[in-house]
């Protein structure tokens, strides 16, 4: 088992697949990163030797925000669109759909789950 960025990834994988477990990595980011370095995207992770290891990491610190860096850039922009009270940034703060999408029956994952009328009493038991 590998260990990659701060991540364990999966031995029983192609390396191809296994570092899209790294946040900020998909699969035509994982194929780059692999031609750069010249490994085979076919082998699988836990036949990997510590030099490709070494080459896979120094091409992730220098060239691609990763992990930590990524998801604190990510809460900065949207901290910055909520200061200056943009459009989005409202739709932030208020936890609704930024695109466009409509809200009347739709948009479950951003409203969260439905909630019961308020106040509805049950009919007692006899």
């Amino acid at each position: 088992m590998a260990r990659i960025a701060g991540i364990d990834l999966p031995g029983n994988k192609r390396i191809e697949i296994g570092l899209t477990y790294i946040y900020g990595i998909g699969l035509s980011r994982s194929q780059e990163i692999l031609k750069k370095t010249g490994i085979d995207r076919n082998i699988k992770i836990i036949n990997l030797n510590d030099e490709q290891i070494v080459s896979i990491r120094q091409i992730l610190d220098n060239n691609y925000e990763i992990e930590g860096n990524l998801k604190r850039l990510e809460s900065i922009n949207i901290k910055r669109l909520m200061e200056i009270n943009s459009y989005r940034g409202k739709r932030h703060r208020t936890g609704l759909p930024l695109r466009g999408q409509r809200t009347r029956t739709n948009a479950r994952t951003r409203r969260g789950s439905k909630k019961t009328m308020a106040g509805k009493k049950k009919a007692p038991k006899k």
